[in-house]
């Protein structure tokens, strides 16, 4: 078994020596990966990323994040889109301190947390230029298949109805190893996404998806009224898929179709014009779903704090039925 990196190994292979380090910060907000920001004597400003032990309860999909993460920010930053810079990394899970991530830190400052001073005109903007940025990296794929770049379920996947009922398939295997309470079934849950799963063969282009794209992961820079998105951060749930499932953290615990400004904006960059035609709208359902029950079944392995785990819980159930019924519905509509 494999020892995990600490922040001084880290450095240290980076050729970072004690001399030069001005500061060393945990960071809080993150629930999987320890998080140190490093300041260096020369000004710059690192992340240092390390995974929890593989001795660790985590999830199925979870193992080799750091791959996911390190993928995004590479093609994300070929198509012009402001992500951190990846100083060093080790990835291999085989190598004497175990995986972890380097990186440079970004300006600006979560949106989640500048939300309370935006006006409705700022944010409105915000929102296209948001839409405009998504566009652009919906236009990267990859033909090698679909699927977490990091292989945690298993090679890429050649069809993406494949791919995604792995995915499915390892969350609801998690709920019942660490029996999560669900709004239904796992068996049912599992049967009803089957029953849907054939829409998924109308997505034929392995797209680069974030998956994780709510507030807290958008970054945004300068002063009140004139802020601009800073950086996309926190790759780690990226994949190979249908870039409709985007949609789902982009209005996260909303409806994207009322979204106006972020889909003008989205029609501008490369991913063109949304038509939230029938097909659409029920993968929609299987997406959110997917996320909802993420959300849910990783708050046991994560030990989530009761008054959170509770909100969670009074948020997203709602949410994970609702997606249910409307497969349900679009089922008997399809006929």
């Amino acid at each position: 078994m494999q020892s995990r990196a600490t922040v001084s190994t880290v450095l240290d292979a980076a050729g970072v020596g004690a001399d030069d380090i001005a500061a060393c910060v945990p960071l809080t907000g993150g629930t999987y990966n320890a998080v140190t920001r490093v300041t260096l004597t020369d000004g710059r400003d690192w992340v240092v990323k390390i995974p929890p032990p593989p001795t660790a309860p985590g999830m199925r999909y979870e193992r080799d994040l750091l791959v996911n993460e390190v993928t995004f920010y590479s093609e994300a930053a070929a198509q012009n889109v402001a992500v951190p810079h990846v100083v060093h990394s080790v990835l291999d899970t085989g190598a004497a301190t175990g995986p972890y991530l380097v990186m440079s830190t970004c300006s600006g400052q979560p949106w989640s947390d500048a939300a309370a001073t935006m006006t409705d005109g700022e944010e409105r903007r915000l929102r296209h230029e948001l839409g405009h940025l998504v566009g652009h990296l919906h236009a990267v794929t990859r033909p090698e298949g679909f699927g977490y770049p990091a292989k945690a379920l298993g090679p890429l996947a050649p069809a993406w109805r494949q791919a995604f009922t792995a995915m499915t398939d390892a969350v609801l295997a998690d709920a019942d190893t660490y029996r999560v309470r669900l709004t239904r079934p796992t068996d049912r849950i599992r049967a009803l996404l089957a029953a849907a799963a054939p829409v998924l063969d109308d997505v034929t282009r392995p797209t680069l998806v974030h998956f994780d794209l709510w507030q807290g992961n958008l970054l945004v820079d300068g002063e009140p009224g004139a802020r601009t998105i800073g950086a996309i951060v926190d790759g780690e749930r990226m994949f190979w898929g249908d870039p409709v499932a985007d949609f789902v953290s982009l209005a996260l615990l909303g409806d994207m179709e009322k979204d106006e400004e972020f889909l003008a904006g989205y029609a501008t960059g490369s991913g063109g014009a949304v038509e939230f035609d029938a097909s659409v709208r029920l993968r929609l359902a299987l997406y959110r779903c997917y996320l909802y029950l993420i959300m849910l079944v990783e708050t046991v392995p994560r030990r989530t704090p009761a008054e959170q785990r509770e909100w969670i819980r009074r948020e997203v159930e709602p949410q994970l039925e609702s997606a249910l019924t409307d497969i349900e519905s679009a089922l008997r509509t399809r006929g």
